[in-house]
Order: C-alpha cells, then sequence, then structure tokens
C-alpha cells in the first residue's frame, strides 16, 4: 500500500512539474511557426529591443523584439523601450485573419514591459 502511494505521488509530482505555466518565456520562433496556436493568447516574451520606429500622425509605435530564435514585430502604446537593451514583456498574439488555417496579419501588441534593473 505505502508503495502505491509514493507511485501514485511520483506520477502527480511529474504531470505539475511537466505542466507549462502562463508566465513561462515563448520563443519567438513558436509564435512565427505556428501563429494559430497563440491566436488571442497572452505570451510572455524576452529579448533585446532593436530598429525603433513611431509614426505620430496614426500614434503608432513599434520595435523588433529579438530573442536566440527570431525576431518579430511588437505594437506598443507605451513610450518606446531602450534599444540594443534585454526587456520581457507580456504581449497578445492576435491575427487578423486566419484562412484554411493559416494565420493572416499578425500582431503583437505589448500589454506590460519589464526592464531589467541596472545596479548602480
Amino acid at each position: 500500500m505505502k508503495q502505491l502511494l509514493v507511485q501514485i505521488l511520483f506520477v502527480v509530482m511529474l504531470c505539475i512539474g511537466s505542466h507549462a505555466s502562463a508566465d513561462d518565456i515563448v520563443a519567438i520562433q513558436e509564435i512565427n511557426e505556428s501563429p494559430v496556436n497563440f491566436d488571442g493568447k497572452e505570451v510572455k516574451l524576452k529579448g533585446i529591443a532593436k530598429n525603433p520606429t513611431r509614426l505620430p500622425l496614426v500614434n503608432l509605435k513599434s520595435y523588433i523584439l529579438e530573442d536566440s530564435s527570431g525576431e518579430i514585430m511588437i505594437l506598443t502604446e507605451s513610450d518606446l523601450p531602450k534599444m540594443n537593451e534585454e526587456i520581457t514583456i507580456r504581449a497578445k498574439v492576435n491575427s487578423l485573419a486566419i484562412v484554411k488555417g493559416e494565420a493572416v496579419g499578425l500582431t503583437v501588441i505589448e500589454l506590460e514591459r519589464y526592464e531589467l534593473q541596472q545596479k548602480i
């Protein structure tokens, strides 16, 4: 009986340990390869901010976020992040349309930004 209880506990711990958390960092490549799987979902991304764009007439701000797996354009309503510095963001992934299982018009909108605090 004790051995059965230990085995059940082990299986439960394995299941809990392998479950992906909503706080897990998603590789940019995963979104680029299968945007349909992320449509309408919030993700956490981490990478280096590059190539800022600001169009004041339409209040559009964007930047490229790059990690070791690829890069993706991020739209933001906040101030642009410091360039060439690592940031972590919470973002929402949307597609303009999904046609025959393929996402069209991928957008990633920044919801929250976590910048690394440098020690002085």
